[in-house]
């Protein structure tokens, strides 16, 4: 075995990130590393790559112990990484690039003509005819990553470990990418590859690694793994009794549509999709982590422009060309980064409820002090936010109180469809209930929601219907009793031969 790792552990204050992992990596092998958010691969790479200490557990290459220290002690090891977003330097040239820390010399110079002869003989190993002198941030994204991929096989000659390398890339682009890789398999390198996306994953991998909440569940051959278990092994959960929504029990959504999305898409994020929302209605978004439910949602909100299809109401088109425009048409969005994107966690509870109503206003028309006091008391009282007071800074919040907090400044806006990311997640169980029993009153209200949410419990709890997200397509629309745990992981777990988008 080219590489192994036996009970390997990495404890955070307060979370065991790596609980005695076990990892093996053959030479030859394309091995995909999966797990959903949480589960420990990002921290087991950064162990491998020597980004990380670990606190216990055994590592070997070749036979021979090894403890990196650094990344840079790793590549010297033979270990290399390539991560979604291109590390490399666009405003050097592919060359310079390629050769960045072992340039060719001459006289104690970089000898130029050598540089660029070397980045050309290493580029055709890979079927790539390219200007080496231009600058790499003038080429494609997938370009971009099979010139990361060459300068970390290059490094590292050894181990190379793909971490999401395909998130960005089209089905063209992805297919590029892979047959690097498998080139690089045949080279005989063992590749651990890291991804969201089950197609891939069945298209390129020879054994399959699952982790959950820091510990290994199962290592498979990809062959011997059906993609039902797989995603089972994945989420902690076998098919169980089928449990009726709230869909099929008649409440919710009313048949009025009020929003409409038509070929809404942009490339490398979401293919074009067709979306209704009714007045009143919960709409969930299912998926695998990646597989494209975040950019549909971020895609209605104007976080990231759609380039194609369009949005209407029943009084005409919509602009959602911004977030800006977004909130003039009457939406909220309640981010699944609650503390980087939803809370500025040193201001108060007061200053983050009105935050959204203050933008919309202008800040040259400041809310008089009262009319704020008003708003967040109300909030407060309405969501029974806990806290001593209105002035206490967010930050010291539970993670569940802030998420009410995040629904307050939405709220205070009086919006008519409000997108909630992941809005129980890192809560206790008491403010999960509390969550879902406020959307089941919003909704009541006649407040239109899209939730997305990894636990297809609590979308079964609040979804009138469910569309499944897969690789970046929607591919099944769920609704009445066909909104049940079981349905959802088969759909998610599908494949196109199936009939899951039908």
């Amino acid at each position: 075995m080219l590489l192994t790792v036996r009970t390997l552990t990495k404890a955070f204050p307060g979370t065991l990130a790596l609980d005695g992992v076990d990892f093996d990596l053959a030479a030859g092998e394309v091995h995909a590393l999966l797990g959903e958010n949480g589960a420990g691969k990002s921290t087991l790479i950064k162990c491998l790559t020597g980004a990380y200490l670990r606190d216990g557990g055994a590592m070997a290459l070749d036979g021979q112990p090894i403890d990196p220290r650094s990344t840079v002690e790793a590549q010297d090891l033979g270990i290399g990484t390539v991560y979604q977003e291109v590390n490399l330097l666009p405003n050097l040239t592919v060359a310079q690039n390629l050769m960045f820390g072992r340039e060719p010399r001459r006289w104690g110079l970089i000898h130029t003509a050598a540089l660029r002869t070397e980045a050309r003989a290493l580029l055709t190993q890979y079927g790539l005819d390219i200007d080496v002198d231009r600058d790499l941030g003038s080429y494609s994204v997938a370009i971009q990553q099979i010139i990361a991929i060459a300068r970390a096989a290059a490094l590292s000659g050894k181990v190379l470990i793909l971490d999401e390398p395909t998130a960005s890339l089209d089905a063209r682009e992805v297919e590029m990418v892979f047959d690097v890789v498998r080139g690089l398999r045949e080279r005989g390198l063992g590749i651990a590859f890291v991804t969201h996306f089950l197609d891939q994953v069945y298209a390129l991998s020879d054994r399959i690694t699952v982790l959950r909440n820091g510990r290994k569940v199962v290592t498979e051959r990809t062959a011997d793994l059906g993609r039902m278990a797989l995603i089972e092994h994945m989420l902690g959960r076998a098919l169980e009794s089928e449990v009726v929504g709230q869909s099929a029990e008649g409440a919710g959504a009313t048949t009025q549509p009020m929003l409409h999305f038509s070929g809404t898409g942009r490339a490398g994020a979401i293919e074009p999709f067709d979306l209704d929302v009714g007045r009143g209605e919960v709409v969930g978004l299912a998926g695998l982590l990646g597989s494209g439910r975040t950019e549909s949602a971020e895609l209605m909100f104007g976080v990231r422009p759609a380039q194609t299809g369009a949005a209407r109401d029943a009084d005409g088109p919509l602009d959602l060309s911004s977030p800006r425009a977004a909130i003039a048409a009457g939406f909220g969005f309640a981010p699944e980064d609650r503390k980087t994107d939803g809370i500025v966690a040193d201001l108060s509870i007061r200053e983050n409820i009105i935050l959204g109503l203050q933008a919309r206003q202008g800040w040259a028309k400041p809310i008089p002090r009262s009319e704020q006091n008003r708003i967040a008391d109300d909030y407060i009282r309405r969501l029974d936010i806990r806290t001593s007071g209105r002035e206490k800074p967010i930050g010291d919040l539970s993670g569940g109180n802030q998420q009410k907090v995040v629904l307050a400044r939405w709220l205070a806006m009086n919006p008519r469809f409000l997108i909630l990311d992941e809005p129980t997640r890192g809560i206790d169980v008491g403010a999960h209930a509390e969550i879902l029993r406020l959307i089941h009153d919003l909704t009541d209200a006649g407040l239109s929601v899209l939730i997305i949410s990894s636990e297809i419990d609590e979308l079964v709890a609040v979804a009138d219907r469910v569309i499944v997200v897969r690789d970046r397509r929607h591919v099944a629309e769920l609704s009445g009793e066909r909104v049940t745990a079981d349905q959802i992981m088969r759909a998610i777990a599908a494949t196109d031969a199936d009939g899951a988008a039908a």
